[in-house]
């Protein structure tokens, strides 16, 4: 590996952060990493109307409710490509050498499958599988944030069978378990040029688990009146716990051994919470042809937040930090729909989601901010059992600033994320039989 100019202390950063999903649902940011978009026809709302609107079933991932709306059995099959434009740039406070990482999000694939069954007039059982939770982020090795994080990933894939029933002719509960399957992989680079004693290539470090944990998500639907129906739907947390022995290269520097010993990262143990959510949604038809919708939403990412490793060592202590300093986050969004004809219908929206970080708080390995949402869909129904969809969402972050500094040796990483942004492309079918 490269040799760099050397610095005055060891960092070495073990961060859990969120990522994509992978190749059953992409993910990306909303208020801090959760997904509002799996692909399907509503992710051409930005949100607007999730626990409200029962369109196919992939309402049951919003509010399990949803699908006691749905008449016969039907079955939902999304793929989706998010393209972002996530890269750094260092200012004049930075005191760190290397490049500025490249475009740390360029495209990520995704998939979702959802299927419901109507039991009875008043009764509906589903399965669902999705991700819409996390974030994946991949610098180049010699980046000048090499020594916080290089590359990382938190795979969570969620398995949700659902059930729903009618109590009354207006109201409908349902209940879903959520088991979600997670695999957690960081890399990180290590200072070798401990006290500016050697030139030295880095060293670096791997960490990589799996673990099972499950959680609930549970849904009321409520219909007004005709025209307007409300929703509201609830998300439990879900405990991952990754720990395994991380895989060290390339360390040859004995104090940074002794470092190493000391701070117990033998057997490193990381526990990630993947955020409890209320939403409260409406859904209300204006005439025959528009419907308009609306969202508000909490998400709980100050508990998250409680997370990582952080090791900063000098010649005489160590020391770590585990609190990431996240805070609750907010969701609002407004959209609509226009049937244009009997087979024909447009979607549009737009959203708002409040950082889960402050500016002074933001780190590279998780560099969250507020997400303003812009999205547009359209609905085809090709015959009466067969729906296809396609949506586009913009995803603007701005420019989000960094001035980041290891606790001991007091070396600070500065810069800004300028014109942060995700392209989100999406499309699907639905069947009903």
């Amino acid at each position: 590996m490269k040799k760099y100019t050397p610095r005055p202390a060891l960092s070495l950063h073990l961060p859990a952060l969120a990522c994509t999903l992978g190749l059953v649902a992409g993910n990306a940011w909303a208020g801090g990493d959760l997904l509002y978009e799996a692909g399907q026809e509503s992710a051409a709302l930005a949100g607007a109307g999730a626990a409200a609107l029962a369109s196919d079933p992939s309402v049951l991932m919003n509010n399990p409710a949803g699908i006691t709306e749905l008449r016969g059995t039907q079955i939902n099959a999304n793929g989706q490509l998010i393209l972002g434009h996530l890269r750094f740039s260092r200012d004049d406070a930075n005191q760190f050498d290397g490049n500025e990482g490249g475009n740390a999000l360029e495209y990520l694939p995704g998939a979702s499958l959802f299927i419901s069954h109507q039991i009875d007039d008043r009764s509906a059982v589903g399965f669902g599988m999705y991700g819409n939770f996390g974030l994946a982020l991949d610098y180049d090795d010699d980046w000048a944030g090499r020594y916080f994080t290089q590359e990382a990933a938190i795979i969570g894939i969620s398995f949700q069978p659902t059930i729903a029933h009618k109590f009354t002719d207006d109201l409908s509960i349902g209940f879903g378990p959520r088991i979600m399957l997670g695999y957690y992989r960081t890399e990180v680079g290590i200072d070798n040029n401990l006290l500016g004693l050697r030139d030295t290539p880095d060293g670096q470090l791997e960490f990589k688990d799996t673990d099972t944990a499950a959680g609930f998500n549970i849904g009321l639907l409520y219909r007004v009146n005709d025209r307007t129906s409300i929703g509201l739907a609830y998300t439990s947390k879900i405990d991952l716990e990754f720990s395994d022995s991380p895989d060290v290269d390339g360390v040859t520097n004995p104090i940074i051994n002794l470092a190493l010993r000391r701070a117990d990262v033998d057997k490193l143990e990381l526990d990630v919470t993947v955020p409890q959510t209320v939403m409260f949604s409406v859904a209300h038809d204006l005439d025959a042809q528009w419907k308009l919708l609306g969202s508000l939403g909490w998400q709980d990412w100050s508990e998250f937040g409680q997370i990582g490793v952080e090791v900063d060592a000098d010649a005489v202590d160590v020391s770590r930090t585990v609190d990431r300093q996240y805070k609750d986050t907010w969701h609002a969004s407004l959209g609509a729909q226009y049937q244009s004809s009997p087979r024909l219908r447009w979607s549009m929206g737009v959203g708002y989601d409040s950082s889960a970080v402050d500016d002074d708080d933001r780190t590279v390995d998780n560099p969250m901010g507020e997400a303003w949402r812009l999205a547009a869909g359209v609905n085809y129904a090709l015959d009466d059992g067969l729906d296809l969809h396609f949506a586009y969402t913009l995803v603007w972050l701005g420019d989000m600033d960094v001035d980041q500094t290891k606790a001991r040796s007091g070396t600070t990483l500065s810069g800004t994320y300028d014109n942060a942004m995700l392209h989100i492309l999406g499309g699907g079918a639905t069947w009903r039989f």
